[in-house]
């Protein structure tokens, strides 16, 4: 199978590749697939539509930001990225992190309740 966009170009996958997403993510409900694209050259991770290609949310593992980020059960918490058009206003949402298990492929995004996580964190400091 080919996934083709702008970002990536046209990357090749399995089915065995893809992360199903049984509700969606927030805005998105109606994608439940994705692939986890990583390249060498970037600090993201790209979760990647493969029902719509152009749809694609860059991420950072959160535990890299705070190590006791709050974890469920056999994922991995990451935070969808916003990117700025400068460093300093690039952030991060850590109030619904995206959670996701490599092992079953399967991922699903919550809200943590806690005023501590902010949806704007500031992934760099100017």
């Amino acid at each position: 199978m080919k996934l083709k966009n702008k970002q990536f170009g046209e990357v090749e996958y399995t089915p065995e590749n893809v992360l199903k997403f049984k509700n969606g993510l927030f805005g998105f409900e109606e994608l439940k697939s994705y692939l986890l694209i990583k390249t060498d050259n970037d600090l993201f991770f790209w979760l990647n539509s493969t029902d719509q290609h152009e749809v694609a949310f860059p991420l950072i593992g959160l535990r890299l930001i705070d190590d006791s980020y709050p974890q469920k059960e056999d994922t991995e918490a990451f935070g969808i990225v916003t990117l700025g058009n400068e460093p300093s206003k690039t952030t991060v949402n850590l109030k619904a992190p995206v959670y996701i298990n490599q092992e079953k492929k399967e991922g699903f995004q919550t809200i943590i309740d806690q005023d501590k996580y902010s949806v704007n964190y500031k992934l760099f400091i100017e």
